[in-house]
């Protein structure tokens, strides 16, 4: 079975969304088998509200651009059609998670958790990988070396593709001893892991001494005595 993932993000107008708070922004890329791909999902949304200013001052979508943007529910089918099935990746899914379930309660539409297969919480992957850490975007990005220089504003679809990034290094092996660049093998869709030149010099193989081999063989004849399930080395 093919792994498809989808790695999503948004900006509201802000929070939380129990006080009527709408989205204003999706972005989502997408993953096969653990590859970024070209099929990318990106909407600005018209919320039918105006934006905080603190929301304003972190995504800088103002009231006027949105005001002739579609409304979740005209492109919610579409939506839809591009994440079902998929497994979702998002960082901090409980806050992204409760937005859309909002829009897709008011447009009529089943929670999300019916139309994907899952769900992963980046963040609790980190957490649970860099306890006692800073584990937001940029914390990340700097720990992987990750370029997120043009992360200035948040964006949807730019932090989605960044959270791509992260995802993979966070799941993709251990960075510690590779000779690969963090960066360039995520975004490669592969784990950071180093190659053995092909001009390398032999190993040294020191054989044991015969007392060694003598003893080992006098050590394996004992267990096989005293259990008849032992089966190795097989003759």
């Amino acid at each position: 079975m093919t792994l498809r993932q989808i790695i999503l993000d948004t900006e509201t107008t802000g929070m939380p969304v129990e006080e009527g708070h709408r989205l204003v922004e999706i972005g989502a890329v997408e993953l096969i088998e653990r590859r970024l791909t070209d099929n990318n999902y990106h909407q600005y949304v018209n919320p039918d509200r105006a934006v905080d200013p603190g929301a304003y001052a972190v995504h800088g979508l103002s009231n006027d651009f949105l005001a002739d943007k579609p409304s979740f529910a005209e492109v919610a089918e579409e939506f839809l059609a591009y994440v079902r099935g998929a497994e979702l990746v998002i960082h901090n899914a409980e806050f992204d998670v409760g937005f859309l379930d909002a829009e897709l309660k008011q447009a009529g539409h089943a929670p999300l958790s019916e139309h994907v297969e899952l769900v992963t919480d980046s963040l609790a992957i980190a957490r649970q990988k860099h306890p006692g850490q800073r584990n937001s975007l940029d914390a990340l990005c700097r720990r992987y070396q990750i370029d997120n220089s043009e992360r200035t504003l948040h964006g949807a679809l730019l932090d989605s593709e960044i959270l791509a990034d992260v995802y993979l290094a966070l799941t993709g092996g251990q960075w510690d001893l590779s000779f690969d660049n963090p960066a360039e093998a995520a975004a490669a869709g592969r784990a950071a892991l180093g190659t053995i030149p092909a001009d390398r010099p032999r190993l040294r193989v020191i054989a044991p001494e015969a007392a060694a081999v003598a003893a080992h063989a006098e050590w394996v004849e004992r267990l096989r005595q005293a259990d008849e399930r032992f089966v190795w080395p097989r003759e």
